[in-house]
């Protein structure tokens, strides 16, 4: 019987392997892995908003800040007032930045593309299917777990 136990332990073993592939692809390019996911969303969807970037890569605000002030500072991108809200920025591409991601990101979209080689069309489809059916499981229970742990005396 496969265990929800063993399920973990193979997914974890895997997610380990992927993510240190994931790394070491990136760090041919001298960038770290999110100022890395920063430029590729720039280059993959253009100009954003710093806070909407922050939600595609998965970044709270201030590691937002603090990565767009690094890549400012090397030139890779440009911050231009928001027009419409003079509060905000939108984060910009400079050629500097476009030359540096489009080249990276093509070999890196290489790598996994090896990596993904191991498995059919087929076979991909049905991971992608399975993956998230158990992210969706794991976040309804993850509400119902919350629910449950103690409540801090008021």
């Amino acid at each position: 019987m496969v265990t929800g136990t063993y399920l973990r332990l193979i997914l974890g073993k895997a997610t380990s392997a992927v993510e240190q592939f994931d790394r070491l692809s990136i760090d041919g390019t001298g960038l770290h892995i999110t100022d890395f996911m920063i430029l590729e969303a720039l280059l993959n969807k253009g100009s954003m908003n710093i806070s909407t970037v922050g939600e595609k890569v998965l970044l709270t605000s201030g590691s937002m800040t603090a990565a767009a002030n690094r890549l400012k500072k090397k030139g890779f991108i440009e911050r231009v007032r928001d027009p419409l809200d003079g509060r905000s920025y939108y984060l910009h591409l400079t050629q500097t930045g476009l030359r540096l991601i489009s080249g990276a990101y093509q070999r890196h979209s290489k790598n996994l593309d090896r990596l993904a080689d191991c498995l059919t069309l087929e076979e991909r489809h049905t991971l992608i299917t399975l993956l998230k059916k158990l992210g969706r499981q794991a976040a309804e229970l993850n509400e119902y777990l919350k629910e449950q742990l103690p409540k801090p005396p008021s």
